[in-house]
């Protein structure tokens, strides 16, 4: 049992950002049934109904001030399998071709900051329109739909016309994908789950904007993950190391950055010539990276 943990631990580690953000999405799922099993089997009274309440965004500002965290937790909560299922499928499918693009720095940056989108459009909608003001109170939303169709989006706004085989339809374009998807959420925002699609919507739109701003050389994910590695806790060894950085003398960090502005220089004349989809990965790597 403990060489299943710890290759799980080890792919996980290893593994590309779309496994990492999988992995958390299947393991809370787990450990929230787990609980749930759990209540069910002691007679704890509404164990379900505490987790969503606890875990869900809701669209409630005054709840929202109560529980901050939601606007994040509630990108990573299923309570239905098929739910959980069908959000990986799609995650696995936008973040094969993102990848093909884009670093995981960006990929990790994209669902979170496109589940957070979706997340405000959501109470701002549910705050706004007059359809509904009877929900506003007790309407809350759940699940990785914001994020997944973010990246989904982004990356068919980045490369529109790249093709894919999607059974039963044969051969098509990103961008007619995309535009059905967007188009369906619109039609479905009905009385049943409002918040769900427009919630999806939210996410599709920062997914448009990032590419976008990514053209003009605004990269929204840079900073927001940097941000991020703040609340990363760091190894003993990892602190000694960069202690040490810090340490050097002024004129080797003089001529690293001197060396490491070249670079750049060298690739922002590339995109100014022949545009930013004319460097290759390894050349947007050293971009983001630097």
């Amino acid at each position: 049992m403990s060489k299943f943990f710890q290759d799980i631990k080890t792919k996980y580690i290893n593994g590309t950002s779309f496994t990492r953000i999988l992995y958390i999405n299947i393991s809370i799922f787990i450990v929230i049934k787990l609980i749930s099993v759990i209540g069910f089997l002691y007679q704890i009274e509404n164990i379900d109904y505490l987790i969503e309440h606890y875990l869900s965004l809701p669209s409630n500002t005054s709840d929202i001030i109560k529980k901050p965290w939601t606007l994040i937790s509630y990108m990573f909560i299923h309570i239905d399998f098929f739910h959980l299922i069908f959000n990986m499928i799609w995650l696995h499918f936008g973040s094969k071709i993102f990848l093909q693009k884009f670093t995981s720095k960006q990929l990790i940056s994209t669902y979170l900051l496109g589940g957070i989108f979706g997340g405000i459009l959501y109470i701002i909608s549910f705050n706004s329109f007059p359809a509904f003001s009877e929900l506003v109170s007790k309407s809350s939303i759940i699940g990785a739909s914001a994020s997944v169709i973010a990246i989904f989006i982004s990356i068919s706004s980045h490369s529109p016309n790249y093709k894919i085989s999607i059974p039963l339809f044969g051969v098509i374009q990103l961008k007619y994908l995309a535009t059905t998807l967007i188009l369906l959420d619109i039609l479905s925002i009905s009385p049943t789950n409002p918040g769900g699609h427009i919630a999806h919507l939210g996410g599709a739109l920062f997914g448009f904007i990032y590419i976008i701003l990514l053209k003009a050389r605004i990269d929204l994910s840079v900073n927001f993950y940097e941000f991020l590695r703040i609340f990363t806790i760091k190894k003993k060894g990892k602190l000694k190391e960069d202690y040490k950085r810090n340490k050097r003398n002024d004129d080797f960090f003089r001529s690293e950055k001197a060396i490491k502005q070249k670079k750049i220089d060298t690739i922002l004349e590339k995109i100014s010539k022949s545009g930013y989809d004319s460097l290759s990965k390894e050349e947007k790597n050293t971009l983001f990276k630097e």
